[in-house]
């Protein structure tokens, strides 16, 4: 080759990699089109006035790249300033990436390599939640059953026999529908608004648009949950409800909490405290138990309310109690298994409770006691001549016994039934029943949850994201499985049988989830739910 030429063709090649270095500088220019192809003004198309803060959008490109409008405005030195700038928080985490900073200076907060900035003419709305005349939240990427929305009060299905939850319940296409990291979500579905047409919005979107299709037809599509989310990420205060996988604690406190504006089911009050603190969950902590073998939730419950000198104010009407771990990963007891019913009786801050010696009606507790006399904290409660005669035993002598509330009405009940039977009247035990537990396994949320009321009743097994139709463009396919035999792997007859297979792998599938992987364990209190 002539080297005049070849020295022309090198400095020409200098001058365009010098050029594609400047361009690629600008918002955008990293993924959005090859260096180099920079439209002229006239040519760009103007942007989609419809979008703002909040929007769901995909940047157009092959393959698109997905996220939500975080900030919307103009850069320092924009070479176009009458263009608008877009900040996205991407789906996935992209290369060119940073968290929420451009050039240094920051304009939203989000995690690491998903901020994205772009001009907003290069953004459209994101085609998996419009449908073909730009409407609504209906998506085309989630298979071709639709869960059109079911409008007024739909009252939950009665209790159904084991062949009508064969048939109508569980198989494929049932439950909801997965889609990016919304296990945690699904798994659990059942800022304060003040803006009363955002708060009815939420609401008909959780009722008409989730929980009325899912009690008529026993599917809900993914694209009425991302409608959920992209609401809860637009009105609450917990970021990356669109993006990222969160625990269900947060969307629980979030959605009960701020949108729905529940009153919370639990009023717990610590000993000398001068008030109670609320709360819509209870996590287990307690020091270890190393005599636990295979501890049930009734023995860890009345553990970490003993160990944290605690006390229910009121009878809950739901108490959720998140297993006791260190993240998602370090668990406290290899296995733990969900009691079928939870009595709260003895952690009642005003509740009647017996004599665990005599029957009578018991005045004190002695958490000293613990272990002493039997297993449970119904057997820390003494009447007063009880009292004294146990703690003259030497080992007991300096024990600190401390009163009951009794309330004054049952002590009048207690004291006239006594005198006009001469025994000691039955007093009843407060029990919760279990109706779900969220389970989680590397990551991935999934549920089990009881058909109907009754300790007998049957149970499901459901996964949002089971199977899967397609790759990268597909949708998850959700199943809903029977589980015959759990209400006997949960009984008490049946923990030698559990100790008794070391090797997880020994024991079912499903029940293996259950036992080892149990997350949060949601009880119900059916009497009190009436009135709450």
């Amino acid at each position: 080759m002539n080297p005049l030429y070849e020295y022309q063709i090198n400095q020409k090649l200098k001058k365009e990699q010098s050029q594609q270095s400047l361009q690629s500088s600008e918002p955008g220019s990293q993924s959005i089109e090859p260096p180099g192809t920079r439209k002229s003004m006239k040519s760009i198309p103007p942007a989609d006035p419809d979008l703002e803060v909040g929007s769901m959008v995909e940047v157009m490109q092959n393959p698109p790249l997905y996220g939500v409008i975080r900030w919307v405005g103009s850069l320092p030195d924009q070479k176009e300033p009458t263009r608008p700038i877009a900040g996205l928080e991407m789906e996935e985490e992209i290369s060119a990436g940073t968290d929420g900073t451009f050039k240094k200076i920051r304009y939203f907060s989000c995690p690491d390599k998903k901020g994205f900035f772009v001009p907003l003419y290069k953004c459209r709305k994101d085609k998996r939640f419009v449908d073909q005349h730009g409407r609504g939240a209906l998506g085309n990427n989630f298979g071709s059953f639709e869960t059109p929305d079911v409008h007024g009060n739909i009252s939950p299905p009665d209790s159904l026999s084991e062949s009508e939850i064969g048939t109508k319940i569980c198989g494929k296409q049932k439950g909801i529908q997965g889609h990016h990291n919304s296990c945690y979500l699904d798994a659990t579905l059942p800022k304060r608004l003040d803006d009363h047409q955002e708060y009815e919005e939420v609401i008909n979107v959780l009722k008409e648009g989730i929980v009325n299709p899912l009690r008529c037809h026993f599917y809900v599509r993914a694209d009425k949950v991302m409608k959920l989310r992209h609401l809860l990420d637009k009105l609450g205060n917990i970021p990356g409800m669109m993006s990222e996988e969160k625990d269900p604690e947060e969307f629980l406190s979030l959605l009960l909490g701020q949108i729905t504006k529940a009153d919370p089911f639990l009023q717990i009050k610590a000993e000398n405290a001068e008030e109670s603190q609320q709360s819509f969950l209870f996590q287990l902590f307690m020091e270890k138990d190393e005599r636990l073998v295979l501890p049930t939730t009734q023995q860890l419950f009345e553990l970490s309310f003993l160990q944290n000198r605690l006390k229910l104010q009121e009878r809950p009407s739901c108490l959720i109690i998140q297993m006791p771990r260190f993240g998602k990963d370090f668990k406290m007891y290899k296995r733990i298994v969900p009691s079928v019913e939870l009595d709260i009786t003895d952690v009642l801050e005003k509740a009647p409770r017996e004599c665990n010696i005599c029957g009578d009606l018991a005045c004190f507790e002695c958490r000293e006691c613990y272990n002493t006399h039997g297993d449970g904290l119904n057997t820390i409660a003494f009447c007063k001549p009880c009292k004294d005669r146990n703690h003259l035993h030497k080992l007991r002598a300096r024990h600190q016994p401390q009163k009951i509330c009794v309330p004054e009405e049952y002590l009048e009940y207690h004291s006239h039934q006594k005198s006009i039977t001469g025994q000691n009247p039955s007093i009843s035990r407060d029990k919760m029943e279990l109706f779900a537990v969220v389970c989680i396994q590397t990551s991935h949320y999934v549920s089990f949850v009881k058909c109907g009321p009754g300790k007998d009743a049957p149970w499901v097994f459901f996964d949002s994201m089971a199977d899967r139709m397609g790759e990268q463009s597909g949708y998850n396919i959700p199943e809903v499985q029977f589980c015959p035999d759990l209400n006997k792997w949960l009984s008490p007859e049946y923990n030698k049988e559990i100790i008794k297979r070391e090797d997880d792998k020994d024991l079912p599938e499903n029940i293996k989830r259950l036992l080892c992987d149990a997350y949060m364990c949601m009880y119900q209190y059916s009497d009190v739910a009436m009135f709450k």
